[in-house]
């Protein structure tokens, strides 16, 4: 071989070491940066044509490579706005310039503006919660905006919608027509199960409504609801006070095979409680709508379970972020509203991901387009509150890199040097 390809291979492997412990520095360098994926340098040899008794040196070429789709392990705090992800995906962030990335930096404090921000300056991205749950646009960041958990002082958010969950005891014996409950009732009136629900009305006013199910034969049941403040304070219950009927009986049937109620019966079952503004019968209630669709008639006891949204004035005391990534503001009442959901996004290969300072990444050519989701759905990951993801970069390792290249990177420079020492000798050879 040539002397001068000798010197130029021997340079070449000087090169592709000095990657590599550049690699080793970052790597140890952020040891301790939350989600910092681990570096890595891949060398490939790069052959010269040959000729018959005569050979060509080389070089070797070097590769940088992140292992993104590491996982690294979780370590918990004490704060609910540090978030890590258990699984695939990546936080949605952005920029001052407004600018999206993805992220698994998941160190999240408040800025004067009440929005997440992490070590980085990246400001988290989450979908609104309106009227309706949010739906994520697949293939893009539109509908995203800052997380903003700053409480703008005393809220108060009037019932809209209430679900239920409740059995009926389908071995209740039938109540007589002539003592079932009913706009004009008296002491006389029975009923077979009643339950009471809490709402809020736009002042943020408790409201309590009184939910009668009767019994009228094998599979059929009537249910009405009554305005609590019209009860009887010595019953109880009935007799009401006039107007205290906020929806007259429906009559519901359910299947005797199946216990759950038939086709017409649950659309029945649906029932909407007219707001101030169209015929209401309490002052400052919104419209609300009640399923009980699901309601089932098995032979059990009667069992409930409701859910009401709208809350009564209060302060924000924390905020809690569930494991499908909705962000809840917990009031100092025990009221939990939902007031985002984040975003989690992915690529179809994680490690060809763009990496920018400030441990965010972008896309690129080689990565695939962004897929964006919720947390826990269509392969993504879930979110777990009060928890860091701690880098993947083991010092062990990295140590033991950096002996292995310091020692090659050596070997290459005596090649190097003797390749000049020969030059000199071959340059030499006239004197």
């Amino acid at each position: 071989m040539s002397l001068y390809g000798m010197m130029r291979t021997g340079s070449s492997g000087m090169n592709a070491q000095a990657s590599r412990l550049s690699t080793v520095a970052d790597n140890i360098a952020n040891a301790g940066t939350t989600g910092y994926k681990g570096a890595s340098t891949e060398f490939s040899s790069l052959l010269l044509p040959s000729v018959s008794g005569n050979y060509n040196s080389g070089a070797v070429q070097t590769d940088i490579r992140y292992g993104i789709s590491n996982q690294g392990a979780l370590q918990y705090t004490s704060s609910s706005t540090d978030l890590a992800i258990n699984g695939n995906g990546f936080f949605v962030v952005e920029d001052s310039s407004g600018i999206p990335y993805m992220t698994r930096a998941g160190s999240f404090v408040p800025n004067g503006a009440g929005e997440l921000v992490n070590a980085g300056g990246y400001k988290l991205l989450g979908y609104p919660y309106t009227t309706d749950d949010p739906t994520p646009v697949v293939n893009g960041y539109a509908g995203l905006e800052p997380v903003k958990i700053a409480s703008d002082g005393l809220v108060a958010t009037g019932s809209t919608l209430g679900s239920f969950l409740a059995n009926l005891n389908a071995s209740a014996d039938p109540i007589d027509p002539a003592l079932l409950p009913s706009d004009v009732s008296d002491e006389t009136t029975q009923y077979t199960h009643k339950t009471s629900i809490k709402a809020f009305d736009t002042l943020g006013n408790e409201v309590l409504y009184d939910v009668y199910f009767s019994k009228t034969a094998d599979n059929t049941w009537q249910m009405g609801i009554f305005n609590a403040a019209g009860r009887n304070e010595t019953t109880g219950s009935f007799p009401y006070g006039a107007d205290s009927l906020v929806v007259p009986q429906i009559d519901i049937e359910f299947d005797p095979v199946t216990g759950k109620l038939t086709d017409a019966s649950q659309a029945d079952a649906v029932v909407v409680l007219p707001g101030a503004d169209n015929g209401g019968i309490v002052p400052n209630m919104k419209e609300m709508t009640l399923d009980f669709s699901d309601l089932t008639q098995l032979n059990y006891d009667f069992t409930i379970r409701a859910e009401v949204n709208g809350n009564a004035p209060s302060e924000v005391e924390k905020i809690q972020v569930a494991d499908d990534g909705i962000v809840y503001a917990q009031y100092k009442n025990g009221d939990l509203l939902p007031m985002y959901r984040l975003a989690m996004a992915t690529v179809q290969s994680p490690d060809q991901l763009r990496v920018i300072s400030g441990n965010v990444y972008a896309q690129s050519n080689d990565s695939g387009i962004v897929i964006l989701g919720f947390p826990g759905a269509n392969g993504m990951g879930s979110i777990v509150s009060g928890a860091l993801e701690n880098s993947t970069v083991d010092i062990a390792e990295e140590l033991t890199r950096m002996i292995e290249s310091q020692r090659t990177y050596t070997a290459n420079s005596k090649v190097f040097q003797t390749g000049s020492d020969l030059m000199d000798v071959l340059v030499n050879l006239k004197r």
